[in-house]
C-alpha cells in the first residue's frame, strides 16, 4: 500500500510493505528513496515518474487515495494569564503571521507556538484564524491583560535547558542588578529574558529578594515532552556496524577505549539514520538534517551533539582524508551549569548507608581522591601508595599522569577489603575478574543516594565535585586543587568558586554601614 505523507515539510509517498527481500530491493532501486527513522517507513519523492515506476514494479498495488491537504487546518488555542498557546499544522502562511507578533517563540519540546497574552495579540489571533479556532478552546471569556501589567510585582522562574532557569519579570533595576551577580547570568536579547544556573543558591537569592520587596514568586516546571528514543539495531532494517577502518584508525592514533566506544556509537547512529544510503554519498545537507533531528526529535544535550559532530568529522576528515569538509557545521554552545555537590554531612550519611564492604570502598575512594569513574575502574592495586598517602593515576583523561590524595580513614577499611576480596590486579574486579563494570558502580551510587534519603540528583561524578568544593572551603589553594583533579586549565577548576559560600559571611553589606 502507498500513501501520501508530509515528512519534514516535504510531500512524500510512504510505502508500506512486507520484509520480503525481493520487494525491498525493488524499492531500493527507486531514485530518491529514504528510510524514515521517526515514521518507520520507506518513503519516495512525490512525482509522476515515481508513481509510474511503482505501477510498473507493482501492478497489483493497492493505492489509498490521499486526501487533499487543506492549508487552512484547524487551530487549537489555549491561554494562561501571561501567554497564548497555539498548536497548528505546519503552514508557511500561518507561521509568517505568528512571527510578525513581538516576542512570539517556538516551543521545540512541546511543538507549539507561544505568544504574549495581550489585548492586541488577542484581537489579531481571533481576526486572523477566525472560524479555524477549535470550538471549546477559544480564549473568549478569558480576559487578556496588557503587557505592562502581565507580571506586575511577580517574578516568573521557568525551567529552561538542563541546569538553567529563565527569569521573566517587570523591569526592576534592583532585581536586574542582583541577577547580573548570579553565576553565568545571561540576557537573551532575542527573547527578552534573563537566564542563569538552576541551583539552591540562585533560587534562594531570588526568593529572598522577592520576600524583602513583597514580590510574588511563581516557579514553572518544564513539561515532559515525548522525545524519540535512539533507534536500536532491532528497529532498523539492515542495521550497519561502524566500518573497521574507522576503529583501526582511532586505535593507531592511540585514542582511549572510552573515546573509541563513544565515537563508534555516535557514528553508528548517524549511518543508520541514512541506512539506505552509501556512507560516502552522504552529503553535508544530510548531516545538517541529522543534527537537527538529534536536537528537535531526540532532544539530546549540547555535549551529545558535539560528540556526534566529532565522530562524523573524524570519519570524513581522518579516515577518508577530506579537507575539513564539515568544519563549518554549526556547533551548539555548551550550557553553563553548576555541578551537583553534596555537603560533608551528606557524604557521611551516604557512606554510612552502604553495608557492602566493596561498595563502601568504591564510594570512599571516589570521594577521597576526587576520581572520575574511568579512573576508579582502571585503578590497579599498585597505584595505591600507602606509605606516601597518595593515589597514582596513570594515563587519565588527556593521557596525563597525576597523583591525588589518599585518606587515612580509607586506609583502615582498605586493609579489611584486601583481606576479604583479595583482588589480583585491579582495585575493584568483576565476579569473573577483570575491570569492574561502570554500570555496576553507577547502580551502587544510585542505591546509596536513595537509601541515604538524599534528594539531590547526585551521581558518582558528584563525589569528585564535592571533593574539590570541600577542599576549597578548607582553604586549599585553587592551583593545588587543579593538580589533584588533573584539569588542564585553571578556568575549569574555577567553577567551584561559584558553588562554595566560603567567606560570604565575612563580607559586610554596604547598606549596613550607612546611617539611616
Amino acid at each position: 500500500m502507498i500513501k501520501r505523507i508530509t515528512h519534514k515539510g516535504e510531500s512524500r509517498i510512504a510505502v508500506y510493505l512486507s520484509n520480503e527481500p525481493i520487494i525491498l530491493n525493488k524499492i531500493k532501486g527507486i531514485k530518491g528513496r529514504r528510510w524514515s527513522v521517526s515514521k518507520k517507513v520507506w518513503h519516495l519523492p512525490d512525482n509522476k515518474e515515481v508513481i509510474e515506476e511503482l505501477k510498473r514494479l507493482f501492478p497489483e498495488l493497492v493505492k489509498e487515495k490521499s486526501k487533499t491537504i487543506n492549508t487552512e487546518t484547524d487551530v487549537s488555542i489555549f491561554s494562561t494569564k501571561s501567554k497564548i498557546i497555539l498548536q497548528i499544522n505546519k503552514n508557511d502562511k500561518d507561521i509568517e503571521f505568528i512571527k510578525s507578533m513581538h516576542y512570539s517563540s517556538w516551543d521545540h519540546a512541546n511543538r507549539r507556538w507561544i505568544i504574549p497574552n495581550t489585548v492586541e495579540n488577542f484581537k489579531k489571533v481571533n481576526e486572523y484564524f477566525g472560524k479555524r479556532l477549535k470550538s471549546g478552546t477559544t480564549i473568549s471569556g478569558i480576559m487578556p491583560i496588557s503587557t505592562n501589567t502581565t507580571i506586575k510585582n511577580e517574578l516568573h522562574i521557568y525551567e529552561h535547558v538542563k541546569g538553567r532557569v529563565k527569569l521573566i519579570f517587570r523591569y526592576n533595576t534592583d532585581l536586574k542588578g542582583l541577577i547580573k551577580q548570579l553565576p553565568y547570568s545571561n540576557w537573551d536579547i532575542d527573547n527578552k529574558w534573563w537566564t542563569t544556573v538552576d541551583s539552591d543558591y540562585v533560587l534562594s537569592s531570588l526568593r529572598n529578594f522577592c520576600n524583602e520587596n513583597k514580590w510574588e514568586v511563581k516557579y514553572f516546571e518544564k513539561e515532559k515532552s515525548k522525545l524519540q528514543k535512539r533507534i536500536g539495531p532491532e528497529e532498523v532494517m539492515n542495521y550497519r556496524k561502524c566500518p573497521n577502518k574507522f576503529i583501526e584508525s582511532m586505535q593507531l592514533k592511540r585514542y582511549s577505549k572510552n573515546t573509541i566506544r563513544i565515537y563508534v556509537s555516535m557514528f553508528e547512529e548517524f549511518i543508520n539514520y541514512y541506512n539506505s544510503k552509501e556512507i560516502n554519498n552522504i552529503t553535508e545537507k544530510d548531516i545538517l538534517i541529522f543534527l537537527r533531528y538529534l536536537v528537535i526529535e531526540r532532544g539530546v544535550s549540547s555535549s551529545y551533539q558535539n560528540q556526534s559532530v566529532n565522530a562524523i568529522k573524524y570519519y570524513y576528515e581522518k579516515v577518508l582524508g577530506t579537507q575539513r569538509k564539515f568544519y563549518f557545521v554549526d556547533r551548539p554552545k555548551k550550557e553553563k551549569t553548576l555541578p551537583i555537590v553534596l555537603s560533608k554531612e551528606e557524604v557521611s550519611v551516604l557512606i554510612k548507608s552502604i553495608d557492602n564492604l566493596k561498595h563502601k570502598c568504591i564510594i570512599m575512594l571516589a570521594y577521597s581522591g576526587g576520581l572520575r569513574l574511568s579512573e576508579i575502574l582502571n585503578l590497579r592495586i599498585n597505584d595505591i601508595e600507602k606509605d606516601r598517602g597518595v593515589i597514582r593515576i596513570n594515563a587519565a583523561k588527556g593521557k596525563k599522569d597525576r597523583i591525588t590524595l589518599l585518606s587515612k580513614n580509607f586506609l583502615v577499611i582498605l586493609q579489611e577489603y584486601f583481606e576479604i576480596y583479595q583482588p589480583n590486579e585491579y582495585m575493584f574486579e568483576g565476579q569473573k575478574g577483570g575491570v569492574y563494570s561502570a554500570a555496576s558502580v553507577q547502580k551502587v551510587m544510585r542505591r546509596a543516594v536513595k537509601k541515604a534519603g538524599i534528594e539531590k540528583n547526585a551521581t558518582i561524578h558528584s563525589l569528585r565535585h564535592s571533593f574539590a568544593t570541600h577542599l576549597l572551603e578548607q582553604g586549599t589553594d585553587l592551583r593545588y586543587i587543579q593538580q589533584l583533579l588533573g584539569h588542564e586549565s585553571i578556568k575549569t577548576t574555577e567553577i567551584y568558586t561559584h558553588i562554595t559560600n566560603k567567606g560570604l559571611d565575612k563580607i559586610d553589606n554596604p547598606l549596613d554601614n550607612i546611617e539611616l
